[in-house]
Protein backbone atom coordinates (compact mmCIF):
# COMPACT_ATOMS: atom_id res chain seq x y z
CA UNK A 1 0.00 0.00 0.00
CA UNK A 2 1.44 3.36 -1.06
CA UNK A 3 0.05 5.72 1.58
CA UNK A 4 1.44 8.95 0.13
CA UNK A 5 0.11 8.20 -3.36
CA UNK A 6 -3.34 7.44 -1.94
CA UNK A 7 -3.33 10.66 0.09
CA UNK A 8 -2.03 12.78 -2.80
CA UNK A 9 -4.76 11.42 -5.07
CA UNK A 10 -7.41 12.09 -2.42
CA UNK A 11 -6.17 15.64 -1.85
CA UNK A 12 -6.45 16.34 -5.57
CA UNK A 13 -9.99 14.96 -5.69
CA UNK A 14 -11.14 16.58 -2.43
CA UNK A 15 -9.10 19.78 -1.97
CA UNK A 16 -9.61 21.65 1.27
CA UNK A 17 -11.46 18.84 3.06
CA UNK A 18 -9.05 18.99 5.98
CA UNK A 19 -10.94 16.95 8.59
CA UNK A 20 -11.81 14.17 6.13
CA UNK A 21 -8.21 13.89 4.87
CA UNK A 22 -6.92 13.92 8.46
CA UNK A 23 -9.23 11.04 9.41
CA UNK A 24 -8.30 8.96 6.36
CA UNK A 25 -4.56 9.42 6.95
CA UNK A 26 -4.89 8.49 10.64
CA UNK A 27 -6.61 5.21 9.73
CA UNK A 28 -4.45 4.26 6.77
CA UNK A 29 -1.21 4.84 8.68
CA UNK A 30 -2.27 1.98 10.97
CA UNK A 31 -3.32 -0.39 8.19
CA UNK A 32 -0.16 -0.78 6.09
CA UNK A 33 0.92 -4.00 7.77
CA UNK A 34 -2.58 -5.55 7.68
CA UNK A 35 -3.05 -4.67 4.02
CA UNK A 36 0.38 -5.99 3.02
CA UNK A 37 -0.36 -9.28 4.80
CA UNK A 38 -3.60 -9.65 2.82
CA UNK A 39 -2.81 -9.12 -0.90
CA UNK A 40 -6.42 -9.96 -1.74
CA UNK A 41 -7.42 -6.56 -0.30
CA UNK A 42 -5.24 -4.73 -2.80
CA UNK A 43 -6.41 -6.92 -5.68
CA UNK A 44 -10.03 -6.03 -4.84
CA UNK A 45 -9.26 -2.32 -4.45
CA UNK A 46 -10.54 -2.34 -0.87
CA UNK A 47 -8.64 0.78 0.24
CA UNK A 48 -9.60 2.81 -2.84
CA UNK A 49 -13.25 1.84 -2.29
CA UNK A 50 -13.45 2.23 1.48
CA UNK A 51 -12.13 5.80 1.56
CA UNK A 52 -14.90 7.08 -0.74
CA UNK A 53 -18.56 7.27 0.38
CA UNK A 54 -21.13 5.19 -1.48
CA UNK A 55 -23.15 8.36 -2.03
CA UNK A 56 -23.68 11.88 -0.73
CA UNK A 57 -27.07 13.56 -0.62
CA UNK A 58 -27.03 17.40 -0.47
CA UNK A 59 -30.23 19.42 -0.33
CA UNK A 60 -31.67 22.79 0.62
CA UNK A 61 -33.84 23.07 3.72
CA UNK A 62 -36.25 26.02 3.51
CA UNK A 63 -38.21 26.94 6.65
CA UNK A 64 -40.11 29.92 8.05
CA UNK A 65 -38.98 31.62 11.26
CA UNK A 66 -41.29 33.08 13.89
CA UNK A 67 -41.21 36.48 12.15
CA UNK A 68 -42.57 34.93 8.96
CA UNK A 69 -39.24 35.23 7.14
CA UNK A 70 -38.08 32.37 4.91
CA UNK A 71 -34.72 30.90 5.91
CA UNK A 72 -32.65 28.42 3.88
CA UNK A 73 -30.05 25.99 5.23
CA UNK A 74 -28.10 23.16 3.65
CA UNK A 75 -28.79 19.54 4.54
CA UNK A 76 -26.53 16.51 4.01
CA UNK A 77 -26.48 12.74 4.35
CA UNK A 78 -23.25 10.87 3.69
CA UNK A 79 -23.87 7.14 3.23
CA UNK A 80 -20.33 5.84 3.51
CA UNK A 81 -20.27 2.05 3.69
CA UNK A 82 -22.95 -0.61 4.28
CA UNK A 83 -20.89 -3.81 3.95
CA UNK A 84 -21.87 -5.13 7.38
CA UNK A 85 -25.28 -3.51 7.89
CA UNK A 86 -27.50 -0.49 7.20
CA UNK A 87 -25.80 2.90 7.22
CA UNK A 88 -25.73 4.17 10.81
CA UNK A 89 -24.55 7.48 12.19
CA UNK A 90 -25.74 10.71 13.70
CA UNK A 91 -27.17 13.96 12.38
CA UNK A 92 -25.34 17.13 13.47
CA UNK A 93 -27.02 20.55 13.45
CA UNK A 94 -24.36 23.23 13.89
CA UNK A 95 -23.13 26.26 11.90
CA UNK A 96 -19.72 24.57 11.43
CA UNK A 97 -21.21 21.62 9.54
CA UNK A 98 -19.75 21.11 6.08
CA UNK A 99 -19.01 18.18 3.81
CA UNK A 100 -15.46 17.68 5.09
CA UNK A 101 -16.62 17.30 8.70
CA UNK A 102 -19.45 14.95 7.77
CA UNK A 103 -17.18 12.80 5.59
CA UNK A 104 -14.63 12.54 8.42
CA UNK A 105 -17.38 11.56 10.86
CA UNK A 106 -18.90 9.07 8.42
CA UNK A 107 -15.54 7.48 7.68
CA UNK A 108 -14.78 7.10 11.39
CA UNK A 109 -18.25 5.67 11.90
CA UNK A 110 -17.51 2.71 9.60
CA UNK A 111 -14.81 1.41 11.94
CA UNK A 112 -16.49 2.46 15.16
CA UNK A 113 -19.63 0.55 14.21
CA UNK A 114 -17.57 -2.45 13.12
CA UNK A 115 -15.86 -2.53 16.52
CA UNK A 116 -19.21 -2.90 18.30
CA UNK A 117 -19.68 -6.23 16.40
CA UNK A 118 -23.30 -5.14 15.75
CA UNK A 119 -24.53 -5.21 12.12
CA UNK A 120 -24.22 -1.49 11.31
CA UNK A 121 -22.54 0.30 8.43
CA UNK A 122 -21.18 3.86 8.56
CA UNK A 123 -22.86 7.14 7.69
CA UNK A 124 -23.31 10.71 8.92
CA UNK A 125 -25.40 13.74 8.13
CA UNK A 126 -26.70 17.06 9.33
CA UNK A 127 -27.08 20.71 8.51
CA UNK A 128 -25.50 24.12 9.09
CA UNK A 129 -28.72 25.03 10.96
CA UNK A 130 -28.09 26.34 14.49
CA UNK A 131 -30.76 25.31 17.05
CA UNK A 132 -29.23 27.73 19.57
CA UNK A 133 -31.56 30.64 20.22
CA UNK A 134 -34.38 29.19 18.12
CA UNK A 135 -37.88 28.64 19.47
CA UNK A 136 -39.38 25.16 19.69
CA UNK A 137 -41.66 26.00 16.76
CA UNK A 138 -38.73 27.14 14.62
CA UNK A 139 -36.81 23.96 15.41
CA UNK A 140 -39.91 21.92 14.58
CA UNK A 141 -40.42 23.63 11.24
CA UNK A 142 -36.77 23.14 10.32
CA UNK A 143 -36.76 19.45 11.33
CA UNK A 144 -39.94 18.78 9.37
CA UNK A 145 -38.49 20.43 6.26
CA UNK A 146 -35.21 18.53 6.70
CA UNK A 147 -37.03 15.19 6.92
CA UNK A 148 -39.26 16.07 3.95
CA UNK A 149 -36.16 15.62 1.79
CA UNK A 150 -34.26 12.96 3.75
CA UNK A 151 -37.04 10.40 4.23
CA UNK A 152 -36.67 8.86 0.78
CA UNK A 153 -33.06 7.87 1.53
CA UNK A 154 -33.47 6.23 4.94
CA UNK A 155 -35.28 3.26 6.50
CA UNK A 156 -34.88 0.70 9.31
CA UNK A 157 -32.96 -1.66 7.01
CA UNK A 158 -31.36 1.01 4.80
CA UNK A 159 -30.04 3.93 6.83
CA UNK A 160 -30.76 4.67 10.49
CA UNK A 161 -29.73 8.19 11.59
CA UNK A 162 -29.28 9.20 15.23
CA UNK A 163 -28.53 12.37 17.16
CA UNK A 164 -25.24 14.26 17.45
CA UNK A 165 -24.27 17.82 18.33
CA UNK A 166 -27.39 19.99 18.17
CA UNK A 167 -29.70 17.02 17.73
CA UNK A 168 -31.25 15.67 20.93
CA UNK A 169 -34.56 14.09 21.87
CA UNK A 170 -36.55 17.16 20.78
CA UNK A 171 -35.11 17.19 17.26
CA UNK A 172 -35.35 13.40 16.87
CA UNK A 173 -39.00 13.61 17.91
CA UNK A 174 -39.86 16.28 15.34
CA UNK A 175 -38.05 14.41 12.56
CA UNK A 176 -39.56 11.07 13.49
CA UNK A 177 -43.05 12.55 13.54
CA UNK A 178 -42.63 13.80 9.98
CA UNK A 179 -41.08 10.52 8.81
CA UNK A 180 -44.01 8.59 10.29
CA UNK A 181 -46.51 10.91 8.62
CA UNK A 182 -44.82 10.55 5.21
CA UNK A 183 -44.34 6.78 5.29
CA UNK A 184 -47.39 5.83 7.36
CA UNK A 185 -45.07 3.44 9.22
CA UNK A 186 -43.96 3.16 12.84
CA UNK A 187 -40.44 1.71 12.51
CA UNK A 188 -37.01 1.95 14.10
CA UNK A 189 -35.71 4.37 11.47
CA UNK A 190 -34.16 6.81 13.95
CA UNK A 191 -32.41 6.14 17.24
CA UNK A 192 -32.37 8.37 20.27
CA UNK A 193 -36.16 8.29 20.27
CA UNK A 194 -38.27 9.08 23.33
CA UNK A 195 -38.68 6.14 25.71
CA UNK A 196 -42.46 6.28 25.21
CA UNK A 197 -42.24 5.71 21.46
CA UNK A 198 -39.44 3.25 20.79
CA UNK A 199 -36.40 4.71 22.54
CA UNK A 200 -33.96 2.82 24.73
CA UNK A 201 -33.18 3.41 28.36
CA UNK A 202 -29.57 4.55 29.01
CA UNK A 203 -29.22 6.01 25.47
CA UNK A 204 -28.61 9.63 26.60
CA UNK A 205 -25.84 8.52 28.98
CA UNK A 206 -24.47 5.75 26.75
CA UNK A 207 -21.54 7.49 25.03
CA UNK A 208 -20.23 8.86 28.34
CA UNK A 209 -20.80 5.57 30.16
CA UNK A 210 -19.08 3.65 27.37
CA UNK A 211 -16.08 5.99 27.36
CA UNK A 212 -15.57 5.46 31.09
CA UNK A 213 -16.01 1.67 30.75
CA UNK A 214 -13.30 1.67 28.07
CA UNK A 215 -10.99 3.88 30.17
CA UNK A 216 -11.57 1.56 33.13
CA UNK A 217 -10.26 -1.35 31.03
CA UNK A 218 -7.27 0.74 29.93
CA UNK A 219 -6.41 1.59 33.54
CA UNK A 220 -6.75 -2.07 34.53
CA UNK A 221 -3.87 -2.97 32.15
CA UNK A 222 -1.67 -0.97 34.54
CA UNK A 223 -3.30 -2.32 37.69
CA UNK A 224 -5.12 1.00 38.22
CA UNK A 225 -8.76 2.00 38.77
CA UNK A 226 -10.74 5.25 38.81
CA UNK A 227 -10.88 5.20 42.61
CA UNK A 228 -9.17 8.32 43.95
CA UNK A 229 -8.27 9.61 40.48
CA UNK A 230 -8.67 13.24 39.43
CA UNK A 231 -10.43 13.45 36.06
CA UNK A 232 -10.65 16.34 33.59
CA UNK A 233 -13.59 16.40 31.17
CA UNK A 234 -14.28 18.76 28.29
CA UNK A 235 -17.68 19.65 26.92
CA UNK A 236 -20.90 19.81 28.93
CA UNK A 237 -23.36 17.87 26.77
CA UNK A 238 -24.63 14.31 26.97
CA UNK A 239 -21.21 12.69 26.65
CA UNK A 240 -19.64 14.79 29.40
CA UNK A 241 -22.73 14.39 31.59
CA UNK A 242 -22.76 10.59 31.23
CA UNK A 243 -19.00 10.38 31.82
CA UNK A 244 -19.26 12.52 34.97
CA UNK A 245 -21.96 10.24 36.37
CA UNK A 246 -19.96 7.06 35.74
CA UNK A 247 -16.56 8.43 36.85
CA UNK A 248 -18.13 9.55 40.14
CA UNK A 249 -19.84 6.18 40.55
CA UNK A 250 -16.44 4.45 40.12
CA UNK A 251 -14.77 6.63 42.76
CA UNK A 252 -13.11 9.27 40.59
CA UNK A 253 -13.32 13.04 41.04
CA UNK A 254 -14.33 15.16 38.02
CA UNK A 255 -12.90 18.69 38.28
CA UNK A 256 -13.48 20.32 34.85
CA UNK A 257 -16.06 20.87 32.13
CA UNK A 258 -15.77 23.22 29.16
CA UNK A 259 -17.64 25.10 26.45
CA UNK A 260 -16.87 27.45 23.56
CA UNK A 261 -16.42 30.27 26.10
CA UNK A 262 -13.75 28.53 28.24
CA UNK A 263 -13.59 25.98 31.04
CA UNK A 264 -14.75 25.51 34.62
CA UNK A 265 -12.40 24.21 37.31
CA UNK A 266 -14.23 22.99 40.40
CA UNK A 267 -11.72 21.85 43.04
CA UNK A 268 -14.54 20.43 45.18
CA UNK A 269 -15.51 17.99 42.42
CA UNK A 270 -18.46 17.95 40.02
CA UNK A 271 -20.87 15.57 41.73
CA UNK A 272 -24.55 15.17 42.59
CA UNK A 273 -26.57 18.30 41.87
CA UNK A 274 -23.63 19.77 39.97
CA UNK A 275 -23.77 16.95 37.43
CA UNK A 276 -27.52 17.45 37.08
CA UNK A 277 -26.88 21.19 36.58
CA UNK A 278 -25.13 20.29 33.32
CA UNK A 279 -28.57 19.38 31.97
CA UNK A 280 -29.81 22.89 32.84
CA UNK A 281 -26.78 24.45 31.18
CA UNK A 282 -27.45 22.53 27.98
CA UNK A 283 -31.20 23.22 28.07
CA UNK A 284 -30.51 26.98 28.31
CA UNK A 285 -29.44 26.85 24.64
CA UNK A 286 -26.68 29.43 25.30
CA UNK A 287 -23.77 27.04 24.64
CA UNK A 288 -21.65 28.49 27.47
CA UNK A 289 -20.37 27.15 30.81
CA UNK A 290 -19.65 30.40 32.70
CA UNK A 291 -23.05 30.31 34.51
CA UNK A 292 -21.77 27.25 36.43
CA UNK A 293 -19.43 29.59 38.34
CA UNK A 294 -22.41 31.72 39.39
CA UNK A 295 -24.34 28.69 40.59
CA UNK A 296 -21.37 27.19 42.46
CA UNK A 297 -19.12 30.06 43.66
CA UNK A 298 -16.14 27.88 44.64
CA UNK A 299 -15.70 26.99 40.96
CA UNK A 300 -13.37 29.06 38.78
CA UNK A 301 -14.12 30.07 35.18
CA UNK A 302 -11.17 30.39 32.79
CA UNK A 303 -12.24 32.30 29.72
CA UNK A 304 -11.04 31.17 26.30
CA UNK A 305 -8.85 28.38 27.70
CA UNK A 306 -8.76 24.58 27.49
CA UNK A 307 -9.12 22.42 30.62
CA UNK A 308 -5.99 20.39 29.80
CA UNK A 309 -3.75 22.73 31.79
CA UNK A 310 -5.34 21.39 35.00
CA UNK A 311 -3.38 18.63 36.76
CA UNK A 312 -5.22 15.32 36.45
CA UNK A 313 -4.72 11.55 36.34
CA UNK A 314 -7.24 10.88 33.53
CA UNK A 315 -8.39 13.15 30.69
CA UNK A 316 -11.61 12.53 28.78
CA UNK A 317 -12.06 14.99 25.89
CA UNK A 318 -15.82 14.91 25.25
CA UNK A 319 -16.50 18.03 23.15
CA UNK A 320 -15.58 18.15 19.45
CA UNK A 321 -12.90 17.45 16.85
CA UNK A 322 -9.36 18.86 17.22
CA UNK A 323 -10.07 20.45 20.62
CA UNK A 324 -6.86 19.09 22.21
CA UNK A 325 -3.64 20.29 20.56
CA UNK A 326 0.08 19.55 20.96
CA UNK A 327 0.51 22.14 23.73
CA UNK A 328 -2.43 20.65 25.63
CA UNK A 329 -0.95 17.15 25.24
CA UNK A 330 2.43 18.31 26.55
CA UNK A 331 0.68 19.92 29.54
CA UNK A 332 -1.14 16.69 30.34
CA UNK A 333 2.05 14.62 30.13
CA UNK A 334 4.02 17.16 32.20
CA UNK A 335 1.32 17.15 34.88
CA UNK A 336 1.40 13.37 35.25
CA UNK A 337 -1.72 12.32 33.35
CA UNK A 338 -1.60 8.54 32.82
CA UNK A 339 -4.65 8.01 30.59
CA UNK A 340 -6.37 9.96 27.80
CA UNK A 341 -9.59 8.45 26.41
CA UNK A 342 -11.41 10.28 23.60
CA UNK A 343 -15.11 10.58 24.41
CA UNK A 344 -15.61 12.77 21.31
CA UNK A 345 -14.86 12.13 17.63
CA UNK A 346 -11.18 12.83 16.85
CA UNK A 347 -10.79 15.50 19.59
CA UNK A 348 -6.97 15.24 19.59
CA UNK A 349 -4.93 16.74 16.76
CA UNK A 350 -2.40 14.42 15.04
CA UNK A 351 0.42 16.27 16.82
CA UNK A 352 -1.25 15.68 20.20
CA UNK A 353 -1.70 11.97 19.47
CA UNK A 354 2.00 11.78 18.58
CA UNK A 355 2.89 13.25 21.98
CA UNK A 356 0.77 10.67 23.80
CA UNK A 357 2.19 7.73 21.85
CA UNK A 358 5.80 8.93 22.13
CA UNK A 359 5.41 9.22 25.91
CA UNK A 360 3.66 5.84 26.02
CA UNK A 361 0.76 6.97 28.15
CA UNK A 362 -2.54 5.13 27.78
CA UNK A 363 -4.33 6.71 24.80
CA UNK A 364 -7.71 5.51 23.48
CA UNK A 365 -9.00 6.92 20.15
CA UNK A 366 -12.59 8.08 19.72
CA UNK A 367 -13.62 5.35 17.31
CA UNK A 368 -13.13 2.84 20.13
CA UNK A 369 -13.72 4.89 23.28
CA UNK A 370 -16.93 6.64 22.23
CA UNK A 371 -18.47 3.63 20.47
CA UNK A 372 -20.86 3.19 23.42
CA UNK A 373 -23.32 5.67 21.95
CA UNK A 374 -23.75 3.92 18.63
CA UNK A 375 -23.61 0.53 20.37
CA UNK A 376 -26.64 1.50 22.43
CA UNK A 377 -28.29 2.87 19.29
CA UNK A 378 -27.75 -0.61 17.84
CA UNK A 379 -29.39 -2.06 20.95
CA UNK A 380 -32.30 0.34 20.41
CA UNK A 381 -32.64 -0.98 16.84
CA UNK A 382 -32.72 -4.54 18.22
CA UNK A 383 -35.43 -3.62 20.71
CA UNK A 384 -37.46 -1.96 17.95
CA UNK A 385 -37.18 -5.11 15.81
CA UNK A 386 -38.27 -7.25 18.75
CA UNK A 387 -41.06 -4.78 19.70
CA UNK A 388 -39.66 -5.01 23.23
CA UNK A 389 -37.86 -2.88 25.82
CA UNK A 390 -34.99 -4.03 28.01
CA UNK A 391 -34.56 -2.58 31.49
CA UNK A 392 -31.90 0.05 32.17
CA UNK A 393 -29.83 -2.59 33.97
CA UNK A 394 -30.00 -4.95 30.98
CA UNK A 395 -28.99 -2.22 28.52
CA UNK A 396 -26.16 -1.04 30.77
CA UNK A 397 -24.84 -4.59 31.15
CA UNK A 398 -24.92 -5.13 27.38
CA UNK A 399 -23.15 -1.79 26.85
CA UNK A 400 -20.47 -2.72 29.38
CA UNK A 401 -19.87 -6.08 27.69
CA UNK A 402 -19.56 -4.42 24.27
CA UNK A 403 -16.98 -1.92 25.55
CA UNK A 404 -14.97 -4.67 27.27
CA UNK A 405 -14.94 -6.62 23.99
CA UNK A 406 -13.91 -3.55 21.97
CA UNK A 407 -11.04 -3.01 24.39
CA UNK A 408 -9.95 -6.65 24.02
CA UNK A 409 -9.98 -6.34 20.20
CA UNK A 410 -7.84 -3.19 20.39
CA UNK A 411 -5.33 -4.92 22.67
CA UNK A 412 -5.20 -7.97 20.38
CA UNK A 413 -4.27 -5.91 17.32
CA UNK A 414 -2.39 -3.07 19.05
CA UNK A 415 -0.07 -4.71 21.58
CA UNK A 416 3.58 -4.05 20.76
CA UNK A 417 6.63 -6.19 21.49
CA UNK A 418 7.51 -4.04 24.53
CA UNK A 419 4.02 -4.58 25.98
CA UNK A 420 2.72 -1.08 25.21
CA UNK A 421 -0.74 -1.08 23.64
CA UNK A 422 -1.11 1.24 20.65
CA UNK A 423 -4.90 1.57 20.83
CA UNK A 424 -4.99 3.71 17.67
CA UNK A 425 -3.47 0.93 15.60
CA UNK A 426 -5.48 -1.75 17.38
CA UNK A 427 -8.82 -0.02 16.86
CA UNK A 428 -8.15 0.75 13.21
CA UNK A 429 -7.04 -2.77 12.32
CA UNK A 430 -9.82 -4.51 14.27
CA UNK A 431 -12.49 -2.26 12.76
CA UNK A 432 -11.06 -2.47 9.24
CA UNK A 433 -10.63 -6.24 8.95
CA UNK A 434 -14.31 -7.03 9.52
CA UNK A 435 -15.47 -4.48 6.95
CA UNK A 436 -12.77 -5.35 4.41
CA UNK A 437 -13.56 -9.06 4.54
CA UNK A 438 -17.28 -8.34 4.15
CA UNK A 439 -16.54 -6.17 1.10
CA UNK A 440 -14.35 -8.95 -0.29
CA UNK A 441 -17.13 -11.52 0.14
CA UNK A 442 -19.71 -9.32 -1.61
CA UNK A 443 -17.76 -8.52 -4.76
CA UNK A 444 -16.91 -5.20 -6.39
CA UNK A 445 -19.83 -2.87 -5.70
Amino acid sequence: MNLEKIMNDLEKKHPGEVEYLQAVREVLESLEEAVNENPQFEAAGIIDRIVEPDRILTFKVPWVDDNGKVQVNLGYRVQFNNAIGPYKGGLRFHPSVNLSILKFLGFEQIFKNSLTTLPMGGGKGGSDFDPKGKSNNEVMRFCQSFMLELWRMIGPDTDVPAGDIGVGGREIGFMYGMYKKLTKEHTGVLTGKGINWGGSLVRPEATGFGAVYFAKEMLATKGETFKGKTVCLSGFGNVCWGAAIKVTELGGKVVTISGPDGYIYDPDGITGEKIEYLLELRASNQDIVKPYSYEFPNAQFHQGKHPWEVKCDVALPCATQNELNKEDALNLVKNGCICVAEGANMPSTPEAVEVFLENKILFGPGKAVNAGGVATSGLEMSQNSLKYNWSAKEVDEKLHDIMVNIHAACVKHGKQADGYVNYVKGANIAGFLKVANAMLDQGVL
